[in-house]
């Protein structure tokens, strides 16, 4: 029976499929041949995500999932065994932004960014341990942000709860790969997507700086998903996009300091701008 379900292609979970970074992943591993089983808060995107999906000459199902939680993403564990005997790849993709000097930011703020980009992580990895164990095969593929490794000032929040992911990413890599599940762990720069529809925070002109940086991208989500998806089964763990941030990145490992002196300039330009 394994074998039928694997001759139909992979069988792919993606948290936050209803649009942006997730649509474009559920097209890319559908035009690949996945069977995928689509989950998001928002069903009306859920539902134009598995028509393109289906145009695209894939197949699959929606169901809608809150990542805060645990009983929803259970309960979609549940649906993959019954409908698909199992998961191949679980892609953590389900994720919010905020935006705020550490001095305006509520403690809701701050729960609800962990609750979601960290904990709805977590919780999506706990609710489909049980079948990766089971198989002792699967990959699992959180979506983090440069955010994690470059920590931009004015958004502590989201800055934490994406280093959590890499944390958590490294971990599991560690412990599941003697298991034969494969972890990824993906850092994209901005592009082009819709992750302001979900800001939340007291700093407007964050929301604006951080629409600029969107705009401004030299690549797409599509572009994002297609090199997730090469990467990935390329066993590729750290997964940069952008080839900014990979410059980034290998600038703060060779010297940290020149990049926490540049954050600091651009937090004090900041703070001119908005006379604090």
């Amino acid at each position: 029976m394994q074998a039928n379900m694997h001759s139909g292609g992979q069988r792919v979970v993606i948290t936050g499929a209803g649009s942006g970074l997730g649509r474009e992943l559920a097209l890319c591993y559908a035009r690949n041949g996945a069977r995928l089983a689509l989950a998001d808060l928002q069903t009306e995107g859920l539902k134009e995500t598995l028509a393109l999906v289906e145009q695209a000459g894939g197949n699959g199902f929606c169901q809608r999932c809150d990542v805060r939680d645990f009983s929803q993403l259970a309960a979609l564990a549940q649906t993959c065994e019954e409908r698909m005997d199992g998961i191949d790849v679980l892609i953590n993709n389900a994720g919010v932004s905020s935006g705020g000097f550490f001095w305006d930011l509520s403690l809701e703020d701050w729960e609800w960014q962990i609750s979601v980009n960290l904990m709805g992580v977590v919780k999506g990895c706990k609710a489909f341990m049980p079948i990766l164990m089971r198989q002792r095969s699967g990959r699992i593929i959180n979506i983090a942000s440069m955010a994690a490794l470059m920590q931009s000032p004015g958004m502590s929040n989201y800055n934490v709860a994406k280093a959590g992911v890499v944390a958590l990413s490294e971990s599991l890599l560690a412990e599941l790969q003697p298991l034969g599940i494969k972890v990824n762990v993906v850092c994209p720069s901005f592009f082009q997507t819709n992750l302001l529809d979900s800001f939340r925070g007291p700093d407007q002109a964050a929301k604006q700086q951080v629409a600029k940086l969107l705009e401004s991208s030299p690549i797409s989500a599509a572009d994002v998903a297609g090199i997730i998806y090469q990467q990935s089964a390329a066993d590729q763990f750290m997964i940069l996009p952008h080839e900014s941030g990979r410059m980034a990145w290998a600038a703060k490992q060779a010297d940290p300091q020149v990049i926490y002196d540049e954050m600091t300039r651009l937090a004090a330009k900041r703070i001119e701008q908005a006379k604090i």
